[in-house]
């Protein structure tokens, strides 16, 4: 498993392991009660758990605004938290291609979510995708794929 895809696994497991036990993602790593399974959390790992944490409500916001009639609470618990690892990955990492990120999550959702997960999660990121991509336009930025 690549390194990155690795991380990003760890991460899903933190934040859906915070989500079940009401622990921060910190106290996670400090207390070393994620599964060890793969390792060591690597630093993109932290940096990941941590930062979606601390941008949830963001994150969540654009999230809902997106999908189409799906409050975020009444999401797969592994769904929402792929989506949001994701949407970190597109607002907050930008040596991160959106088409990376955006695969990444379809495939984790194919491995750890529902019949239907990788479909809705590739939908939602494919739109707040291409908001992203008509902002930086607006704005005069880049607008080649990060």
């Amino acid at each position: 498993m690549l390194e990155r895809t690795r991380a990003r696994l760890q991460a899903l497991q933190m934040l859906y392991q915070r989500e079940i036990t009401g622990e921060d993602v910190e106290s996670i790593l400090v207390s070393k009660s994620y599964s060890s399974e793969d390792g060591e959390p690597s630093e993109y790992c932290r940096e990941l758990a941590i930062g979606t944490e601390l941008n949830q409500v963001t994150i969540d916001a654009e999230i809902e605004s997106t999908s189409e009639h799906w409050a975020i609470s009444r999401m797969p618990l592994v769904d929402r938290n792929i989506l949001r690892l994701a949407v970190y990955e597109i607002n907050f990492r930008d040596e991160v291609p959106d088409s990376v990120a955006i695969n990444e999550a379809v495939e984790m959702a194919k491995t750890y979510g529902g019949e239907d997960s990788s479909k809705f999660v590739n939908g939602v990121l494919g739109r707040i995708a291409e908001r992203h991509l008509g902002e930086m336009e607006t704005l005069g930025g880049e607008t080649e794929e990060r």
